[in-house]
């Protein structure tokens, strides 16, 4: 079953504990949280607090994406908060291996993620190997609400060869622009995860069900 991530970049701030509450409901749900810097990328998100109170409220996995310019910093910082999945960005350090390795000693699982304009073959056999995860921006990362980016789904493609040919073990999540239209064309192309923000809150908490399952189908 396809893994939808609900990015709570777009929730409702203010009702946040009953949309934790209704997102709990759902069958193989991560909640999604970007961590923003204000540096790497022009926004400013989560800090500690946010994350730990989130973390409180909630037995979803959660799936930190961390568009940050210092990721080594949260390695300890966040340990605590209990992560599932943790994803750095491969622009954002000199030594994506080394990094890898360190949060593979406090994370179940540890991703990298690329922006649309990076090339998927940065991504070499000592990285693809190692990761549990890799995020294919579809969009540029630092706002919700972008335009879907195709582009992206050759990047999904090519994964997916060399995972098949290698039998490599990591996901492969997508974010940015996703919803009812172009989600089963990721998944065909080789997409286990889908990141969702604006197209899942952007209506009633009601229709979160509804919307999560369309995101399946």
């Amino acid at each position: 079953m396809t893994i939808i991530s609900p990015s709570l970049l777009a929730c409702d701030f203010l009702n946040i504990e009953n949309e934790l509450k209704v997102l709990e409901k759902e069958d193989n749900v991560w909640l999604h949280l970007d961590i923003m810097d204000g540096h790497f990328v022009p926004n400013l998100t989560f800090g500690h607090p946010i994350i730990q109170q989130i973390s409180n409220k909630t037995n979803n996995k959660l799936d930190a994406h961390l568009m940050v310019s210092n990721p080594e910093f949260y390695i300890d910082t966040f340990k605590k908060y209990n992560i599932h999945n943790i994803t750095f960005h491969y622009e954002s350090t000199d030594s994506p291996i080394e990094l890898i390795n360190d949060f593979k000693k406090n994370y179940p699982s540890v991703g990298i993620s690329i922006k649309p304009n990076t090339d998927v073959t940065v991504l070499d056999d000592q990285l693809l190997k190692n990761l549990d995860l890799v995020l294919i921006m579809s969009v540029e990362p630092g706002f919700g609400g972008q335009k879907f980016m195709t582009n992206s789904i050759d990047k999904i493609e090519t994964l997916n060869k060399l995972r098949k040919k290698h039998n490599y073990s990591f996901q492969i999540q997508v974010d940015g622009g996703i919803n009812d239209l172009n989600s089963n064309t990721l998944v065909s192309a080789g997409a286990d995860n889908l990141v969702a923000g604006s197209y899942i809150f952007k209506n009633n908490i009601e229709e979160y069900h509804s919307k999560i399952e369309s995101l399946r189908n």
